[in-house]
């Protein structure tokens, strides 16, 4: 671990410059949501027009991925959505980098991902029927399945990881080449890269949810299908 990345130090736990920074994200979303939602009125005004209009968007995107859960997933993946952008968007403050360009943040985002994934999937449909479809076609798949969930964590963790890493990295690159003389370019291709990346890691992870939940229902298809064509 590199020691300049280390701010203090809890006994062995030390704690680095990425920790410190998710923590300052998490406590300014905390305090700016405690605030906006403090005085809410039922005719709004433009500022509650726009936080109703975020949130409403969210509800509907993952109501359209996943019918009849937006309710109960927006939450989730809401938070996740705009805990992202904040954190990708932190890396074009001077001095400061995102959180998200240090793998072990994005790994706990990944594993975070994971455990949601089967939260979901084994309260929607009871663990039975949920586990169930791990054994599907066939007991032999179990091994296969298995690697495939880590494999896609993996994936879902180093993905962000290298994207947003290399973002910062190409926007310091262009800086000490062309100097300050394309500051604004660079500036607007960061937070375009930043939103992007962030709702592509929050619309993995609600596919992923969404295949959680609807393992059972695609089990079933599955066999009807099999039956037919058997007949």
């Amino acid at each position: 671990m590199n020691e300049e990345a280390i701010v203090f130090a809890l006994g062995p736990l030390a704690i680095t410059r990425p920790v410190v920074t998710t923590w300052v994200v998490m406590a300014v979303l905390v305090a700016f949501c405690a605030l906006v939602t403090r005085r809410l009125k039922l005719e709004p005004d433009r500022w509650q027009t726009v936080l109703e209009g975020v949130v409403d968007t969210i509800h509907r995107t993952v109501e359209e991925t996943l019918p009849g859960h937006g309710l109960r997933l927006m939450p989730f993946i809401g938070s996740l959505w705009i805990f992202l952008a904040i954190a990708n968007l932190v890396g074009i403050l001077p001095g400061a980098t995102s959180p998200t360009g240090d793998l072990s943040t994005t790994s706990a985002l990944a594993i975070l991902v994971f455990a949601s994934v089967h939260w979901y999937g084994l309260t929607s449909e009871g663990p039975r029927a949920y586990l169930r479809h791990y054994l599907q076609p066939s007991p032999i798949m179990l091994p296969f399945h298995i690697v495939s969930e880590i494999s896609r964590t993996v994936a879902l963790a180093v993905r962000l990881f290298g994207n947003v890493m290399s973002l910062e990295t190409a926007a310091v690159l262009v800086l000490l080449v062309a100097g300050f003389l394309v500051p604004v370019p660079v500036l607007a291709l960061h937070i375009v890269e930043a939103l992007v990346q962030a709702y592509i890691f929050g619309m993995l992870a609600l596919v992923y949810i969404s295949g959680g939940i609807q393992s059972q229902q695609r089990l079933s298809q599955d066999q009807d299908l099999t039956h037919g064509a058997s007949s």
